[in-house]
C-alpha cells in the first residue's frame, strides 16, 4: 500500500460544512484515529492525507476537508484550500447531517464538478426518531438523488454500506490511461536515457523514470538504460538492432535527437506523463501558441510539485532562458508551485505546466480545463522543449491518436 505511487492511487475527497462529522466518519471509515475530532467546528483546517486498503479494491488515498462553510479571514483562507483539494477527487464523499441547510446543499451542489462520481452520506442519524429520518431522507433525496447513505460514526450504522458503494462507484469509473503498452510491445527494446545531474537525487532515479522503467518491465519489454553521454556507443557498439523506441528526459533532446536515428521512434518521460495524466492534443495545440508569443503578456509556468531548485532549474531557468533565445523576446515569468494556482489566468498569454508526474489524474485535467475556460492555451514541459529543440512533430510521432 505505501509502496504504490500515490499519483496512481484513486483519491476519495470528503466534503461537506462544518461540524457534520466529516473527520469521524474517515476516523470510522478507516478505524484509525487518522483525523482530529472535536465538536468545535473548524477544527481542520489543511486538508489531511491518509492511504487506506479498500478492500476488495485496494489502496486508495482518503482527503479530509475543512468545513465548505467556513467564516472569517482565516476560515476563507480553509476554503480555499479545500477548494484545491476538491480538484484531486477521483470521487467526492459528500457529509451532510440532519442540520444542513437548503443554502449549504446550493453552495455545495455549486462547488463540485457534474462530472466527478459522488456517494452522498446523512450522518448523525441516530440522532433522529424514525418518522424524522423518513422525512429526513426523502427531502435529501430529491435533492442529491436516490443513492444516499444513512450513517451513524457513533454506533456504525451504515460504514460497510458506504465502503460498498465506495468500491462500486471507483470500480466503474476510476482508471488511469497505460503509460505505455499500447505503444511497444513485448520484446522490444527500448532505451531509457537518463542523465546524472544537480537535481538527480542522490542513490536514485527520479519518479517519472521509475513509472516508465517499472511500465516497460510489466509489458515485457527489454531495456536499456544509458547516460546522453553513453547513448552513442550504445547505439552503434552494444546494439545488434536499433531499438524500437527512444526516451529521453526532455532536457537531452537537443543532443538525444542528434543521436538518435530518425528511424527510430523518440520522446520523453514528460509527454509520456504529458498523454497519461493530461491531454496530449491540447498541449500540442498549446505549443502553437509558442510560435506568436509577444513580450506585452506575462507567462505562466506551472510545477506541479514543490522541490528546491538547485542549479538551472528546468521550469524557472532553462525554458524561460531558451524561449529567450528562440524568439529574442524578453518575457515576465510567473511561477506557481505546488497546488498553488493564480485566481485570474486570463492576464497569461500561455500556461507551461510540468509533466504532472507527483499528481493524479484529476487535478491536472482540471489544471486544463480552467485554462481552456479562460480560453488560454496550455502546453506542457516537454512538449515545449521539442518545439524549441525543432523536433515537436519527431516526439509526438510515437502516438498514433
Amino acid at each position: 500500500m505505501f509502496n504504490s505511487p500515490k499519483d496512481q492511487l484513486p483519491h476519495i475527497v470528503l466534503v461537506g460544512p462544518r461540524n457534520v462529522g466529516k473527520s469521524s466518519l474517515i476516523n470510522a471509515l478507516t478505524a484509525q484515529k487518522v483525523s482530529l475530532v472535536s465538536e468545535t467546528p473548524g477544527t481542520t483546517t489543511d486538508p489531511v492525507e491518509r492511504r487506506y486498503e479498500l478492500q476488495p479494491l485496494g489502496p486508495v488515498v482518503w482527503i479530509d476537508t475543512a468545513g465548505i462553510d467556513d467564516v472569517g479571514d482565516v476560515g476563507l483562507l480553509r476554503v480555499e484550500r479545500t477548494k484545491v483539494a476538491l480538484k484531486q477527487a477521483d470521487v467526492f464523499l459528500i457529509v451532510l447531517d440532519p442540520d444542513t441547510s437548503d443554502t449549504l446543499h446550493e453552495g455545495l451542489l455549486a462547488e463540485l464538478p457534474s462530472t466527478t462520481p459522488r456517494c452522498v452520506v446523512l450522518n448523525k442519524c441516530d440522532l433522529l426518531t424514525t418518522s424524522e429520518r423518513l422525512t429526513t431522507l426523502q427531502k435529501l433525496k430529491s435533492r442529491w438523488g436516490q443513492g444516499l447513505i444513512p450513517v451513524s460514526t457513533l454506533n456504525g450504522e451504515g460504514v460497510d454500506t458506504l465502503k460498498d458503494a465506495l468500491v462500486a462507484t471507483l470500480s466503474d469509473s476510476f482508471f488511469v490511461p497505460e503509460l505505455l503498452s499500447d505503444i511497444v510491445k513485448e520484446n522490444e527494446l527500448v532505451v531509457l536515457v537518463i542523465p546524472i545531474d544537480k537535481e538527480a537525487p542522490v542513490g536514485r532515479i527520479i519518479h517519472p523514470q521509475a513509472q516508465a522503467l517499472r511500465a516497460l518491465l510489466d509489458i515485457g519489454a527489454q531495456v536499456m538504460v544509458v547516460r546522453e553521454t553513453e547513448l552513442a556507443d550504445a547505439l552503434k557498439n552494444r546494439l545488434a538492432t536499433p531499438p524500437s523506441l527512444v526516451i529521453t528526459d526532455s532536457q537531452a533532446f537537443a543532443y538525444v535527437s542528434k543521436i538518435v536515428p530518425k528511424s527510430v521512434k523518440l520522446t520523453s518521460f514528460s509527454i509520456l506523463f504529458a498523454r497519461q495524466k493530461g491531454n496530449l492534443k491540447a498541449y500540442a495545440n498549446g505549443a502553437k501558441r509558442l510560435e506568436q508569443l509577444t513580450p506585452d503578456k506575462p507567462i505562466l509556468i506551472a510545477e506541479s510539485c514543490s522541490h528546491r531548485p538547485i542549479g538551472e532549474d528546468i521550469g524557472r531557468i532553462k525554458i524561460p532562458r531558451w524561449l529567450k533565445e528562440k524568439t529574442g523576446h524578453d518575457f515576465t515569468f510567473d511561477i506557481a508551485v505546488g497546488k498553488d494556482w493564480p485566481r485570474d489566468i486570463q492576464k497569461y498569454q500561455l500556461i507551461i505546466q510540468c509533466g504532472g508526474c507527483m499528481s493524479n489524474r484529476p487535478f491536472i485535467q482540471n489544471r486544463i480545463k480552467a485554462a481552456q475556460d479562460a480560453g488560454v492555451p496550455i502546453t506542457n514541459y516537454g512538449v515545449t522543449i521539442a518545439w524549441l529543440t525543432g523536433i515537436l512533430d519527431r516526439a509526438l510521432k510515437p502516438f498514433s491518436d
